[in-house]
Parts: C-alpha cells; sequence; structure tokens
C-alpha cells in the first residue's frame, strides 16, 4: 500500500493525491485502506519516518567508520546523505511535503531530521576545533549542506546522465571545500551506494 501511495503522493503531490487515488493505484477499496491507515497524512508521515530511519541509518554508519577524522567523517556524511537522496529519490522528495503536516507530526519529524542536523554539525564543529576546518558558523554550515543535498531530489533521475557515486563525489568536494578542509578526500564510495537495488524500497 505504502508504495502505491508513494507513487501518487509523487506524480500528484501530497495535496493533489485523494485517498480514492491511492486506493485505485494499490487496487484495494477505500475501506480497506482506511482499514491499515486512519487517514492520507498517516501514510505520508509513515513514509517520511521510513526514510528518515533509512538516512539516518546510513549517516551513523557512515559516521562510525570515520570516528576520529571529522574531515573522512564529513566526506562520509555527505556521500551517504546523497545515496539516499539518489537511492530513494521518490521518498526524499516527499519533504517538500511537510506543510501539510499537523503540527504533532511535524514536530516528531522535525526532531528525528534535528539528529541528522547534529551529526554534520558536531563532526564540522570538531573539524573546526581542531584546525581541519575554517567554520564560523557550523549550525548554517550543516543548514546550507543538508540544503545542498535534500535538493538532489528535485531534479535527479535514475536514468539521468549522472550515476550516483559520480554524484556523491561531485558534493562531497563541495561539501570539504565549504568548511575549508586543508585536503581534500574522497568519499569512500560507491560502497554506500545500493544502485542494484531498486529505487525507494518502500513495501
Amino acid at each position: 500500500m505504502l508504495s502505491g501511495a508513494l507513487e501518487v503522493f509523487y506524480e500528484r503531490g501530497y495535496h493533489g493525491a485523494s485517498v480514492r487515488d491511492i486506493a485505485r493505484r494499490v487496487g484495494v477499496t477505500v475501506p480497506a485502506l482506511y482499514y491499515h491507515y486512519e487517514n492520507k497524512q498517516a501514510m505520508l508521515v509513515t513514509l517520511l519516518e521510513t526514510g528518515m530511519g533509512e538516512v539516518l541509518d546510513r549517516a551513523w554508519q557512515a559516521a562510525k567508520d570515520a570516528i576520529d577524522d571529522p574531515e573522512q567523517r564529513l566526506a562520509n556524511l555527505v556521500e551517504a546523505i546523497v545515496l539516499y537522496m539518489t537511492d530513494w529519490v521518490s521518498v526524499a522528495y516527499l519533504d517538500t511535503e511537510l506543510r501539510y503536516l499537523d503540527p504533532e507530526n511535524r514536530k516528531r519529524y522535525a526532531a528525528l531530521r534535528k539528529q541528522l542536523e547534529q551529526l554534520l554539525t558536531n563532526t564540522i564543529e570538531e573539524g573546526t576545533e581542531n584546525g581541519v576546518f575554517a567554520v564560523s558558523h557550523p549550525d548554517d554550515t550543516t543548514r546550507a549542506l543538508l540544503g545542498m543535498c535534500q535538493a538532489i531530489a528535485t531534479w535527479y533521475h535514475p536514468e539521468g546522465p549522472h550515476a550516483p557515486a559520480e554524484i556523491a563525489e561531485r558534493y562531497v568536494e563541495i561539501a570539504l571545500n565549504a568548511v575549508g578542509a586543508r585536503v581534500q578526500r574522497k568519499p569512500t564510495s560507491g560502497k554506500r551506494s545500493t544502485r542494484s537495488r531498486r529505487t525507494d524500497p518502500v513495501e
């Protein structure tokens, strides 16, 4: 059911999608859909939280792989986020629909997203304290880097000219330049890519 909801949300936007549209796409009746989900927003929330759980898992693992090296850790984190954006592009795109969440759901989702922001901010602060980065405002830098990565979902297409690993490498370079890294690192890459999986593995 969620895969059908995801397709409809991605094609028509949350506001333009109806429960009837989703039921038709899934091949069930509207009452059957309501048996599993209270309303349309419940499906959106489930998709958003599933996606955030995925990117957080990737980010934590990326950070652990370079626990003592903030420069490599930042490279790994940006790579992990970019590859999430390309592997799960339809789910990642739903971030543009946050305005439709009610206050309670928005607050819960914001708390999850804050974990990702904090992981980046801590890395940038550590690198700055160690003299590896030259950053005056870590919080603003984190928001800029995340905004850059999140925008990928608005233009990326799996059949496009650039492979996910290539995009990740470019964005890592941009991120390291943004923090004034003294040595530019390559991401550990393509290792985190899940190109062989289907896009947006949501059941």
